[in-house]
């Protein structure tokens, strides 16, 4: 030991300020399956993303929401079936959990879940499969990105809402504070399986308001989808299989598009075109306590967004028009009372500011396909929009037909 050190003083090395910035990408794969029917004849979809690792079976636990689970009781049966012939994997526990809004709003399901993990030893290299809306899909793959700091996820969305948008996203998250999506994560799953049987069972509701999410990446990314959109709207909401599995089929392509080939799949920036209608919708489903569901609330949001883009940004109003024909003719509502208090409805600007961080950026749009972002919003211009929304929808109303 030196002299210096022994006898408690420090040795002087006198050193030039330095900085290190080091860039380093990470490489994902985003896994996605279409099938017709992953727990009949196209079972091997799912069987062939659990892989084993190092050669030791991997452990999988599933979580499903409780009403698919009813509905489909041989889910439970063909897991089992899967690990009893499988050498990759042994699944450790089938559990059901309530779907809704209400999974993300109460922590104690979160708990369960995590406690439930670690009651099956689970590690960083077992599955955890979510089966269900996206709301039972954000609050699973919440508890799945923490627990070990990651645990691999395997979303098998059930509803039009998730198998369009949110199931193949890289974002999960929970309620908290009163807000929307306030405590979350993004983790690219391991894979993601749309299967076109389980749409068959969904009540209307939840057929009919997924689309709303389909019309909003149209309207962003591609003219002849969103062309192709109208032409099949009252197709949709007659729950037409090939026209849904067409509009499903592309929304998950250019939302994959966006978060692989977009330069900000973390969303570190401050535009979030993907975004669009959503400032509206989060403060619509906080207002009424998540009576109103997401696909609704975007429902709204976009056509109102769509209607300032024409009053302030030069959005062709007879493509206005057309969204909002699009929306009624598959039975999406395109106002609700909420809208009367604009004050409360406004306040959702600056919670969606601190949402995204940094200064507000929306996205509106000049032409469709033709996104633009914008700092401020005309409080008298919206309200206006307001005003002319719900002329809209009264006259759709009073005569029978779409607007």
């Amino acid at each position: 030991m030196s002299k210096a050190i022994s006898q408690g003083h420090s040795a002087h090395y006198p050193m030039a300020a330095t900085q290190l910035d080091i860039p380093f990408s990470v490489n994902f794969t985003h896994q996605i399956r279409f099938t017709d029917n992953v727990f009949g004849a196209d079972r091997d979809a799912l069987s062939s993303v659990l892989t084993a690792s190092e050669n030791f079976p991997a452990r999988v636990q599933v979580w499903i929401d409780a009403a698919v689970a009813q509905s489909r009781p041989e889910i439970a049966d063909v897991f089992a079936e899967l690990s009893k012939h499988s050498k990759h994997f042994n699944v450790v526990g089938v559990h059901a959990l309530p779907g809704g809004e209400i999974i993300k709003n109460d922590w104690t399901f979160i708990s369960r879940i995590l406690k439930d993990m670690n009651d099956a030893d689970l590690d960083r290299r077992s599955y955890v499969v979510a089966i269900g809306g996206g709301a039972l899909l954000d609050a699973v793959g919440f508890a799945a990105a923490t627990a070990h700091r990651g645990i691999r996820l395997v979303r098998i969305p059930t509803t039009t809402l998730a198998q369009g948008d949110s199931g193949v996203g890289v974002k999960n998250a929970v309620n908290y504070f009163g807000k929307k999506n306030w405590l979350g994560t993004f983790n690219v799953p391991w894979a993601v399986i749309n299967d076109t049987r389980l749409l068959t069972t969904l009540p209307d509701r939840d057929f009919i308001s997924g689309f709303s999410e389909c019309i909003k990446v149209t309207l962003l990314k591609s003219p002849a989808h969103f062309d192709e959109l109208c032409r099949d709207a009252e197709m949709l909401g007659q729950r037409n299989m090939p026209a849904t599995v067409r509009a499903l089929r592309n929304s998950v392509e250019w939302h994959l598009h966006h978060i692989t080939a977009g330069g900000d799949p973390f969303e570190t920036l401050e535009a979030r075109p993907l975004d669009f209608g959503h400032w509206s919708a989060h403060k619509i489903e906080t207002i009424t306590n998540f009576a109103v569901r997401h696909g609704e609330a975007v429902g709204i949001g976009v056509a109102l967004d769509c209607v300032y883009s024409s009053l302030v940004h030069g959005f062709p109003m007879a493509d206005t028009e057309r969204v909002l024909r699009c929306l009624t003719s598959i039975g999406t509502a395109i106002t609700h009372p909420v809208l009367n208090d604009q004050k409360k409805l406004l306040s959702g600007l600056e919670e969606f500011r601190q949402h995204l961080g940094g200064r507000l950026t929306l996205t509106m749009l000049r032409n469709v396909g033709v996104p633009l972002e914008v700092h401020d919003i005309d409080t008298d211009a919206m309200s206006h929009a307001i005003s002319r929304l719900k002329a809209y929808a009264l006259r759709a109303q009073h005569t029978g037909q779409p607007c």
